[in-house]
């Protein structure tokens, strides 16, 4: 048996990336899927976010392994949105096992240069999305009393400090708060609420020439190769610029399943030694 067999995942920016990664692991580990994608552009944010297409192909591709699938293109900063969008998956699968919080944004200034726009666009997706999708979705696993799984997607800026992203670091930051708090509130009814803290990872999030800029402000228009071994200083482990979406999903995997029946509000890096090295 597959270890997510029968079980419902909600995962929040499903279209593609670490998302869409995540859909299809869990799918293919048995869960059928509650895909919810803003699929549309938030104004502040320098790359081209996913669109419609990107998550009716994560709908594509989760059919494709045999497991049945409900999207929605809500945004995760509001409530109302995110409730109507629950309300669908629960009219088809009945219940929800599995939370992943992960609708997530990057955009740069340093903090004295920050925009309003910025700043509110980047704390109302990347931390209330995050409380949104918990009180939307959490309810129905506190209603039936089987428990549940609740994963945010953090980022190693969760646990340290980096110019230029502040307004990134304050919103990673805060989920760790409300995770550790949610651990504690939800675990009387069996309910597990972790986070994982990946590095750098291989999406269109770092794929683009202001997340390179961070890493080369020495030139006016880096690519990728300018920016790779930069990235790559960033790792205890050797010549690893960033890690893959799947690296994310294995832990999302086994946080969901019965192997780590007994794991809650804990932090879990997945970043090639970042963390270490940047405490350090």
């Amino acid at each position: 048996m597959s270890r997510l067999e029968g079980k419902v995942a909600l995962i929040t920016g499903a279209a593609r990336g670490q998302g869409r990664s995540h859909a299809l692991g869990l799918a293919k580990e048995g869960a059928d899927i509650i895909a919810i994608d803003i699929a549309d552009q938030i104004g502040s944010v320098p790359y081209p976010m996913a669109s419609p297409d990107d998550l009716k192909e994560t709908a594509r591709l989760v059919e494709e392994l045999g497991r049945r699938v409900v999207t929605a293109q809500a945004d995760v900063r509001n409530l109302q949105q995110m409730q109507a969008a629950v309300a669908d998956g629960l009219a088809e699968f009945g219940k929800i096992d599995i939370v992943c919080a992960n609708a997530g944004i990057i955009s740069a200034n340093k903090v004295l240069d920050l925009t309003e726009d910025q700043w509110n666009d980047m704390i109302d997706t990347n931390l209330t999305g995050v409380f949104h999708t918990v009180k939307a979705a959490v309810p129905n696993m506190v209603e039936r009393g089987e428990g549940g799984s609740v994963i945010f997607t953090g980022s190693t800026s969760s646990l340290s400090g980096y110019p230029n992203v502040g307004h990134y670091v304050a919103a990673k930051h805060g989920i760790v708060g409300l995770m550790h708090t949610l651990a504690n509130e939800l675990g009387p009814q069996g309910i597990r609420v972790n986070a994982v803290h990946p590095t750098n990872v291989n999406t269109k999030l770092l794929q683009n020439e202001t997340f390179y800029g961070l890493f080369r402000p020495d030139l006016e228009h880096p690519t990728l190769e300018d920016s790779r071994p930069a990235f790559a200083t960033m790792h205890s482990l050797p010549n690893i610029p960033w890690v893959e979406p799947i690296d994310i999903t294995n832990a999302i995997i086994f946080l969901a399943s019965d192997e780590s029946r007994y794991i809650t509000g804990i932090n879990l890096p997945i970043d090639a030694g970042a963390s270490q090295k940047v405490g350090g």
